[in-house]
């Protein structure tokens, strides 16, 4: 298994460590519902260095990122990030990812930490048409996330740049705890607020240690299953779940990433299925009656015929309910249908819901 910089700190503060995408990674330290409210009411740092980074750079720079990505990069200014996916060429997904601005003919792609050979292999195929530079950078990066409403408080003692001048979506590169060249980015991927620190390995003890000093004593590190859990009230899709090589971005609602007024790959593939719709469509629904409902579950009518499949689910931390996303045939995709997840046999009400179910703990 792969290993981050941070292992023997996350083993040191006995963090349930678990085989994740090829990777030994933190899946919880104190409890997942704890650990959830930790950053949905303070500060938490999740180690999210298994992620890959690649830079694609030169005067074809644009070129590459365009044919490969929906979404579009000519739109994107300076400093600025873009949420984006790789069409596969047969009406699927390769990956989501994040296409960052770093300056001129350079971007940085963020993709997801079990796609990176895959990523990198079809970022080559794509690239031998097209020229540009490229370099996998995902072994010499490391990247923490600090979320929540107080870790903005917490990481403005750590660098002189005005953190509040870095709206969503945008980064700037500068000192942070005294270390140069450090990416400071503000994605984030729980819905709380906070920000994104990309740094070279050798930096990851100083950076790690400076930020829980700083943070005493209301940063908490915090593990995959909260991750997930946040991700989740906030219907942000997760790779290999809600989407993957056999889902479309428009059965999947990311319609808003992909751009037909400059070609990509699957440019008139996909632009049949927003003309002509698509069989199927990627639901958020809550529960109605008590159940929790889980990855796989079948998806069925009020008759107990299969309609769909539960792609993520989970009793929310947040909102004590049970809550998911799920495929089902076009249909009963409207907010508001009724439908049921099949639970040990039995079929469970629920309805289909607006996205996202969070919002600052308000349904």
């Amino acid at each position: 298994m792969k290993k981050t910089p941070f292992v023997e700190i996350h083993e040191k503060l006995g963090a349930r460590m678990v085989e994740f995408v090829g990777f030994y990674m933190p899946l919880e330290y104190v409890g997942v519902t704890q650990e959830h409210l930790t950053v949905r009411e303070g500060a938490g740092v999740f180690d999210v260095s298994h992620m890959g980074e690649f830079w694609i750079k030169g005067k074809k720079a644009l070129d590459l990122v365009q044919k490969i990505c929906s979404n579009d990069a000519a739109k994107l200014p300076q400093g600025k990030i873009q949420y984006s996916c790789f069409p596969n060429g047969k009406g699927g997904i390769v990956d989501d990812l994040l296409v960052y601005n770093y300056q001129e003919d350079k971007y940085l792609l963020v993709v997801n930490a079990g796609n990176i050979d895959k990523d990198w292999n079809w970022v080559v195929e794509q690239n031998k048409s097209v020229g540009a530079e490229i370099e996998n950078a995902s072994d010499h990066i490391s990247q923490l996330a600090i979320q929540g409403p107080k870790a903005v408080e917490i990481l403005q003692k750590l660098t002189p740049i005005d953190l509040s001048k870095i709206p969503y979506y945008t980064f700037v590169t500068g000192e942070f705890a005294g270390i140069k060249e450090v990416i400071i980015s503000n994605t984030g991927y729980t819905g709380s607020g906070g920000f994104e620190l990309y740094f070279y390995n050798k930096d990851a003890q100083a950076i790690w240690d400076a930020l829980f000093e700083a943070g005493f004593p209301t940063l908490k590190p915090i593990g995959l299953a909260a991750r997930d859990t946040l991700r989740l009230e906030m219907g942000y899709p997760l790779y290999g779940n809600d989407i993957d090589e056999t889902t479309s971005p428009i059965e999947a609602g990311l319609g808003w990433i992909t751009k037909f007024d400059k070609d990509f790959i699957d440019k008139d593939l996909l632009w049949q299925q927003k003309e002509k719709g698509t069989k199927r469509k990627l639901v958020g629904f809550e529960m109605i009656d008590r159940g929790i409902p889980r990855h796989d579950y079948e998806i069925a009518d009020s008759q107990g015929n299969t309609i769909g499949k539960v792609t993520s689910g989970t009793m929310s931390p947040s909102l004590k309910i049970g809550l998911g996303m799920g495929y089902v045939a076009t249909e009963f995709s409207a907010l508001g249908s009724e439908i049921y997840i099949k639970i040990r046999e039995k079929l469970v009400k629920a309805k289909t819901v607006k996205m996202p179910f969070y919002k600052n703990g308000i349904k």
